[in-house]
């Protein structure tokens, strides 16, 4: 049993907030059991300086990722936001949501998206891919209505979620007492058509077999489907 008591291929309950933060232009709070996320969409009319001195047409998304100080059951300190795992992280958000959107249609825009976490309980990255994408979403539509740019900038919707093996149980969007003790571990990001955008595993302990692997990623696609599926309700409402 697990500690919710969710079945093996089972969800938290996820709920997406649209403009939870009402000056954003894009925004929206993710909670999945009790991990909560906001995730704000910062467009700017201008590129980062890198891409000027380099020429580069069309736009750009990045990401910054920071977890609050009683995030977590004991307080982190506001100096551990610029630590390696958050940097790790925040380039994980950026990959996974450029390849969401044909950044050569966004015209000399830069998207931030900000993902801060305010209760973490496991799958917080994951949680901010999900939550980003739809943030990025309802940023671009207010562009898209007005003709600046053509709805095709849109890929395909991407959601991301966590799986891992513990005490020898393959398992589903793992919590943080299941994390904290898994053997195996794996974030997996993937768009609407099945196709992988990321995959960041390791084996906690021993290694962990090919039929293992393939049984982690069936699991993540079926979790995934779901989290699209509340994607595609929110933004359609």
């Amino acid at each position: 049993m697990r500690p919710d008591g969710r079945q093996a291929d089972e969800l938290r309950p996820i709920s997406l907030t649209p403009h939870a933060a009402p000056y954003a232009e894009g925004s929206v709070l993710i909670a999945l059991g009790n991990t909560r996320v906001l995730c704000t969409a910062t467009v700017e009319e201008s590129l980062p300086r890198w891409m000027e001195q380099e020429g580069r047409e069309g736009g750009w998304i990045t990401a910054e990722y920071a977890m609050l100080p009683r995030a977590t059951q004991t307080r982190t300190p506001r100096t551990n936001w610029q630590s390696s795992r958050s940097q790790e992280i925040r380039r994980l958000i950026g990959r996974s949501l450029r390849a969401a959107f044909d950044l050569s249609l966004l015209g000399r825009r830069s998207i931030t998206v900000d993902a801060d976490v305010l209760q973490a309980d496991g799958g917080t990255r994951t949680a901010a891919i999900t939550g980003g994408y739809v943030a990025v979403a309802l940023a671009l539509r207010p562009l898209i209505a007005a003709e600046e740019i053509p709805a095709e900038v849109f890929r395909s919707p991407l959601a991301a979620v966590s799986v891992g093996v513990v005490d020898g149980v393959p398992m589903l969007d793992l919590c943080y007492a299941e994390d904290l003790h898994a053997e195996v571990d794996m974030n997996v990001v993937m768009d609407a058509q099945g196709r992988i955008v990321e995959i960041q595993g390791t084996a906690e302990g021993a290694p962990f077999s090919r039929a293992t692997h393939e049984r982690l990623l069936d699991l993540a696609w079926s979790g995934i489907q779901r989290l699209l599926a509340a994607q595609r309700k929110v933004l359609e409402e």
